[in-house]
């Protein structure tokens, strides 16, 4: 018996037993689904965050308070007691570095409502306190209108800079030289971003950018801490403005030669390997879900297949009364069912690209197939179908041709 006939009575088998071939290949493409589409999901996320990330620019490095990602209750207790980074800090730290010109200060808050003459928007709206240097700094272009400046900040201009999503929700026309509210303050509208986009469901264009003394004044609360982006002039330099920023910083902050920072350095690299290490239990957590539905999945083959022998046990009989070798009897038997954890494999990949599709649609993150976890998924699915039919077929190569031949 060759290859493709032993698939063809496999297939054959599949649409005689319509239910119990349903109920296999179900288990074995929520298997597929879990580790493959853990695979998946999180390569998207990761691909989709480090691309935001890298709009930073590898000259660019953090100072926060805290850590971006805190793990342990320990870590929790010992970051809380450290003083806030304030306004005065940063303006410090622009007229003592040497390095570079480009220091930046940075603090938002999420979801209040901002109004136009002509409507008011959700309660979903980040506003940005923002200085000069946050549009270098973070490759921040203004389409039309013009940025936020120097003598703006100086003199608390109330201006404001606005993202797409608001102008298209708040106004019907060209908002430049329109007055926006935001609580009981009124800004004018000078400019307005280039189009970003969104990151994992939330979008970066439902934003209004206003000056950062305006934005402590009115809009801050006592316990948020101002984010510091410090932008070297290029990759050479970029240490010595990185050892000189945390040297000016300790000074500022009146840390002891003795004590360990009082704040966080986080360069590109280090904050995208800790992120990547969240998403990383993400994946083991699917493919272990993956692997204990395969297990299941298995043995639900193993059993289908030893009711399918016991019913196919006087073909059996005639197969070997007419020459066929043990070996022919065994091969077939391992394919049928290597074809059934194939297709319920196929089947689970199938689900898992739908899927992925459409939450990247919805969340409008970056799609991307992790092609190594295909070739994963078909060797585990194969060595399942080998596993599980093993037995099986061995038992019916083993029967006695007579005896197969007297079965009812």
């Amino acid at each position: 018996m060759n290859i493709k006939e032993s698939i063809s009575l496999a297939f054959a088998s599949i649409i005689e037993h319509k239910l119990r071939a349903f109920l296999t290949l179900l288990s074995i493409s929520i298997g597929v689904f879990a580790i493959f589409g853990s695979g998946t999901l999180t390569t998207s996320i990761n691909s989709t965050v480090n691309n935001k990330i890298n709009e930073l620019g590898e000259n660019t490095f953090l100072i926060t308070r805290t850590p971006k990602v805190q793990t342990g209750r320990m870590n929790w207790r010992r970051y809380r007691n450290r003083p806030r980074i304030r306004y005065n800090q940063v303006d410090q730290l622009k007229k003592e570095i040497t390095t570079t010109n480009f220091v930046s200060a940075y603090a938002d808050d999420d979801n209040l409502i901002v109004k136009s003459p002509y409507i008011a928007s959700d309660p979903n709206v980040k506003v940005c306190g923002v200085d000069e240097n946050y549009f270098f700094n973070y490759n921040t272009l203004v389409e039309e209108g013009r940025q936020i400046t120097e003598s703006d900040i100086m003199f608390k201009r109330p201006v404001c800079v606005i993202g797409v999503d608001i102008m298209k929700k708040l106004f019907p026309g060209n908002p430049i030289g329109e007055k926006l509210r935001i609580q009981n303050q009124e800004f004018e509208i000078i400019g307005i971003l280039e189009e970003k986009g969104a990151i994992i469901g939330n979008s970066l264009d439902n934003r209004v950018l206003i000056p950062l003394p305006i934005y402590l004044k009115y809009y801050t609360s006592w316990w948020e801490s101002l984010q510091i982006t410090v932008k070297a002039y290029d990759q050479t330099s970029l240490s010595a403005t990185l050892d000189e920023t945390i040297g000016i910083m300790r000074s500022i902050r009146g840390v002891k030669p003795w004590e360990d920072n009082n704040f966080e350095i986080e360069l590109n690299e280090g904050v995208t390997q800790q992120f990547s290490g969240l998403t990383q239990y993400l994946s083991l957590f699917g493919f272990l879900i993956g692997i204990f539905s395969l297990v299941a999945a298995g043995i639900g083959i193993m059993n289908i297949m030893l009711i399918t022998i016991k019913e196919r046990t006087r073909e059996i009989g005639v197969r070997k009364a007419v020459g066929s070798k043990p070996r022919w009897i065994l091969q077939q038997f391992l394919i049928e069912t290597v074809t059934l954890s194939q297709l319920g494999g196929l089947i689970g990949i199938v689900l898992t690209l739908i899927v992925a599709y459409v939450f990247s649609e919805a969340f409008n993150f970056d799609l991307v197939i992790p092609f190594n976890w295909i070739v994963y998924t078909v060797l585990i699915t194969t060595f399942l179908g080998i596993a599980s039919g093993l037995y099986p077929a061995w038992k019916a190569a083993k029967l006695d041709p007579i005896e197969a031949l007297r079965y009812e």
